[in-house]
């Protein structure tokens, strides 16, 4: 099971998604269309997910993670594991970024 808190900071123009609980199975398209409904708004808030109360993450969740991660999401964790897996997510990220510029420095863009 998964609890999916959205939160609205109007102070600082963000929102964050507290999560408590398990990010695996059918939990993780529920959170995936909680994302779709954040990143859609109109209001062009900074978003950031808080894995504080999070006790599991399967590989479909990190996987989702990691693209919300991607689209702009800033990831929240404390704890050895969840700081593992965002630790893991964000530095395939840079990891991936700086491929991009190597291969657009090899190609002259």
């Amino acid at each position: 099971m998964l609890k999916i808190t959205q939160q609205r900071d109007a102070m600082s123009d963000s929102v964050s998604l507290m999560l408590e609980g398990k990010l695996a199975g059918p939990w993780v398209e529920e959170l995936k269309m909680c994302w779709h409904q954040v990143a859609a708004s109109p209001q062009k808030r900074r978003a950031v997910v808080d894995l504080t109360g999070v006790t599991f993450v399967d590989a479909a969740g990190k996987a989702l993670l990691t693209r919300m991660c991607q689209e702009g999401a800033r990831l929240h964790a404390i704890g050895c594991l969840n700081k593992c897996i965002v630790e893991e997510i964000t530095k395939a990220g840079r990891a991936s970024e700086s491929e991009g510029t190597r291969k657009d420095k090899m190609q002259g863009n």
